[in-house]
């Protein structure tokens, strides 16, 4: 077990990406330092430990990725040191400062201090470590330049808004009657777990708009655009994961798990919207919303009434709510992506036969 004694060193990374031109790293220290579990432990371990809290600027999942601002400046850190980074969150700066205080295996906490919501283009953050670590300051004083800041956050202003996708568009039908040259194999697979095909076909454009070959910036690939972690899960090979076959196969595999989840839900349609806004933004995120859209007396097993909560997981008052486990959302795009496929869907029922 590492130990971190009580005396903790401040660190203030003052992050005014367009305001601040200060030259001189924000570390500050006090107190004193009778044990220690320094660089060169994290170097021979291989891993340096942060908490956070969850929040836009610090640390949150977006489509099977980690993004957040301080999340992206901690990997760049690690990066330097030649290790690999492991983000724990913590539920609030007590717990955080708590666990470092009681010895629990970190190395540095990263957490809001302060945010004056009147500099819309200023944050003001904080990044913990034990008083312990005089050669991880080192390091840090050594790495930090004042730009990172506002070039952690354009880096992440570009993951997120460029094209999410790469892949070639194709028409979202070829013919009157004909959907995809992939007819066939949605309507094999979909046969098993018992969905419409053409609501698989429908979840297909939106996520890959029938190409095979389409990756997304996060890495996922394919027809149905499988995370390579989920493809690991779900025994595809990731060699295999453009294979147009074995994506769609693995791909009603996983919406099957979905579903199984959200057995308790007996309205087919609204269980498959759950499990279709699952698939895009994560069952932990959407059961945060249900357990949301419960706590104030709403339906949680109908989808227009979780989506308002899924929206609402941008908000402080809400993804900070103690019933919430996975913390922020970036809700808007799961939102749509339901609302597409379903209108798709409702399309290709009407011009295609089952």
């Amino acid at each position: 077990m590492r130990r971190i004694l009580p005396a903790l060193l401040l660190i203030c990374i003052w992050g005014c990406t367009q305001r601040q031109a200060n030259t001189v790293p924000p570390w500050l220290s006090q107190g004193t330092v009778t044990d220690v579990y320094d660089l060169p432990q994290i170097e021979q371990t291989g891993e340096i430990i942060a908490l956070t809290l969850t929040g836009p600027d610090t640390y949150y999942d977006y489509q099977g990725a980690h993004l957040g601002l301080h999340y992206l400046l901690a990997e760049k850190f690690a990066s330097s040191l030649g290790v690999r980074l492991r983000m724990e969150v913590c539920r609030d700066t007590t717990e955080l400062l708590q666990r470092l205080h009681a010895g629990t295996d970190a190395d540095l906490g990263v957490l809001p201090l302060h945010q004056d919501d009147s500099l819309a283009d200023s944050l003001w953050m904080g990044w913990v470590v034990g008083e312990g670590k005089p050669q991880l300051l080192a390091a840090l004083h050594e790495w930090y330049r004042p730009q990172m800041m506002a070039d952690a956050r354009e880096t992440e202003r570009q993951m997120l808004t460029r094209r999410r996708v790469t892949r070639r568009v194709h028409a979202p039908m070829l013919s009157r009657g004909v959907i995809s040259y992939y007819d066939e194999l949605f309507k094999r697979y979909s046969r098993g777990i018992g969905w419409d095909w053409r609501l698989i076909a429908a979840q297909c454009y939106q996520e890959s708009t029938f190409d095979p070959e389409a990756e997304s910036w996060a890495g996922a690939k394919g027809l149905m655009q499988i995370m390579p972690k989920t493809a690991d899960h779900l025994g595809l090979p990731r060699d295999q994961m453009t294979d147009p076959e074995q994506n769609i196969a693995a791909a009603t595999r996983y919406l099957h798990e979905l579903e199984h989840s959200f057995n308790y839900i007996h309205d087919r349609t609204e269980r498959q919207n759950m499990v279709l806004a699952s698939y895009n933004g994560g069952i932990f995120h959407i059961q945060d919303a249900m357990r949301l859209a419960e706590r104030d007396n709403r339906n949680s097993q109908q989808w227009s009434t979780v989506r308002e909560y899924v929206l609402k997981l941008k908000d402080p008052q809400y993804y900070q709510d103690t019933l919430v486990h996975y913390g922020y959302m970036r809700g808007t795009e799961t939102a749509d992506y339901v609302d597409k496929i379903r209108a798709r869907h409702q399309e290709y029922i009407r011009k295609v036969r089952q």
